[in-house]
């Protein structure tokens, strides 16, 4: 047996009510169990706040988008480079780091589990290769289906059920997770140098719209019984005035009667923007978290921008080329035959301008302003908004009032008339922080059933003890202690093994990565309809035959069979 005596540990564990209660935590081959043998190993965890391993739920940390990230900005690999020591390999990387940087960092901050959130199913390999060099974080990819032609098809002849067998069989094929579609539809137009401007406008050469598109997801989702629900990137991100589409967006998925989560916006922050033109932009964030507040089946995650570089890649090809008409940086846009499409650029966010000033109230805005903890996640949209590594700086942020007024004196001044967050006062406290950086994850994403965000009986033994005593905080500077203890766990760990310690790695641990596998009748089975193969091998590039993933490509991996209509 495999076990860990925890002792002295304060938790905070929002999925059981627990509010920093000292317990000891016994741990018995990666789970968390009623008790353990004498001869257990002990930890002290010194009455230090201890959490349920945090849970990314949207970040491109894998794949061939964010391999083109590294080698388009060798400057940015310059960065943070280490050498190896003890069982660490060599890192290196800021924005866009290597795989074992991104898991080590992850993993000093208390992270145990992490969504990729953009895998293109055809590409589906490279990501799940670099799955295998994350060691320290059990991984899930949301797999697009904004811009492939055989669901639009499927959908304007009206047939949900196919569209369900589509994305049913396309998931099993390349393990995926859930469904992603970002810029529904917009992404197949800039494959032709088009874009489209609201969720009713017509995609060209299919006759389908982005509402179409979302409204058919959602509900082949439902089919499905698919974990989580649909994972949205909204359509005219980034652009003045677009909190009307999002909005607009909102209403697709609103049904009063519906109890189950069946939307996940994404990077909200992106898409609350109201004006005309960038002369004239300000902050929509309370129109958009009203909205949220009367939802009860959507959720959403913030994408945080912070200031300073980063590198922005998305899928979103049409919204990488306006970034570069206005940059005019290095620029790359990719095409993935029939399903998707991304861009990538390099960006510095300046405090001292005002469009990015408001950029970074709103994220925070669109936190203090809801009323419902578990509807918003925190994000950056790694690397979008900013680096993970910053995740600290943004928690501090929000239990500060004191903090967010000192930032905002170095920002440009006139942000204050365009934004409402300097007259909030909320200040966030540590079972909040808890909720919207683990428990609300879990429940999103629909992997409390796998133990994860939570510390109770049963739970899966991901725990982040972080090196701060909640009753010993310092007025006036207890903002600045929350941003370093959250920086650097005392212990982090995965699976029911210590991995790391002070931050150093001690122990490379194999991870895990979580895959839904929809059980679909003979009848809507595509791997035996022969029609289906041979349109696939027309279009394609490979023959269907080579286009699943291997199961040595996911040697850990953890199927989640979905029963269904089909």
């Amino acid at each position: 047996m495999n076990e860990i005596l925890l002792k002295n540990a304060c938790v905070i564990d929002p999925i059981h009510g627990i509010r920093g209660e000292v317990m000891d935590l016994c741990i018995r081959d990666g789970w968390i169990v009623e008790e353990v043998s004498s001869t257990a190993p002990v930890l002290d965890a010194k009455g230090y706040l201890t959490m349920a391993g945090a849970i990314d739920s949207h970040s491109h940390i894998c794949g061939t988008k964010v391999n083109f990230g590294r080698y388009m900005s060798p400057n940015d690999m310059r960065a943070g480079r280490e050498a190896s020591r003890g069982i660490m390999h060599p890192i290196s990387g800021y924005s866009v780091p290597t795989t074992y940087a991104n898991s080590y960092r992850y993993s000093a901050m208390g992270y145990t589990t992490i969504l990729e959130g953009a895998m293109a199913p055809l590409e589906a390999r490279h990501t799940h290769e670099e799955f295998m060099a994350t060691p320290l974080q059990d991984m899930m990819a949301n797999t697009l289906f904004d811009g492939n032609w055989n669901i639009m098809e499927a959908i304007h002849e009206k047939d949900l059920t196919r569209a369900a067998a589509i994305v049913g069989w396309t998931l099993s094929a390349v393990k995926g997770f859930g469904i992603k579609l970002t810029n529904p539809g917009g992404t197949e137009a800039w494959g032709w140098g088009d874009d489209v401007q609201d969720i009713h406008e017509t995609v060209p050469d299919f006759g389908v719209t982005p509402a179409e598109i979302i409204t058919t997801m959602i509900q082949a989702n439902e089919m499905l019984n698919l974990p989580h629900s649909v994972h949205l990137h909204c359509n005219n991100l980034g652009m003045p005035g677009n909190y009307a589409t999002t909005i607009e967006t909102m209403d697709l998925a609103q049904d009063k009667n519906e109890k189950r989560q069946t939307l996940y916006l994404t990077h909200v922050q992106f898409h609350s923007y109201g004006g005309s033109t960038w002369a004239d932009m300000d902050s929509r964030s309370e129109a958009i978290t009203k909205k949220l507040n009367s939802c009860p089946q959507i959720a959403i995650d913030i994408g945080q921008v912070l200031f300073g570089r980063t590198t922005t890649m998305t899928a979103d090809g049409p919204m990488e080329w306006r970034l570069y008409t206005l940059h005019h940086n290095k620029w790359s846009n990719h095409d993935v035959e029939i399903e998707t499409g991304s861009g990538i650029i390099p960006v510095y966010y300046n405090r001292k301008n005002l469009v990015n000033s408001i950029m970074w109230a709103i994220g925070l805005e669109l936190v203090l302003l809801n009323q419902n903890p578990w509807k918003v996640m925190m994000t950056t949209d790694n690397p979008n908004g900013a680096p993970f590594v910053r995740y600290p700086e943004i928690i501090a942020l929000l239990a500060s009032q004191r903090y967010r007024n000192e930032v905002a004196k170095t920002i440009h001044p006139r942000t204050e008339h365009r934004v409402p967050l300097l007259s909030l006062d909320r200040e966030l406290d540590l079972y909040e922080i808890a909720i919207i950086t683990r428990a609300a994850q879990a429940r999103a994403l629909g992997i409390l059933d796998q133990g994860k965000g939570h510390l109770g009986l049963g739970a899966r033994a991901d725990v982040a003890v972080y090196p701060l005593c909640i009753d010993t905080l310092d007025p006036g500077q207890e903002y600045l202690q929350v941003q370093e203890a959250f920086s650097r766990t005392l212990f982090t760990i995965k699976g029911g093994t210590l991995v790391s310690r002070n931050g150093e790695v001690i122990v490379e641990e194999k991870n895990r990565t979580f895959w839904v596998d929809p059980q679909i009748s003979d009848e809507y089975d595509l791997s035996r309809d022969e029609a289906f193969k041979r349109r696939f091998d027309h279009y394609y590039s490979v023959r269907m035959n080579n286009y699943a993933v291997q199961d040595r490509y996911i040697p850990r991996g953890v199927r989640i069979p979905t029963e269904t209509v089909l």
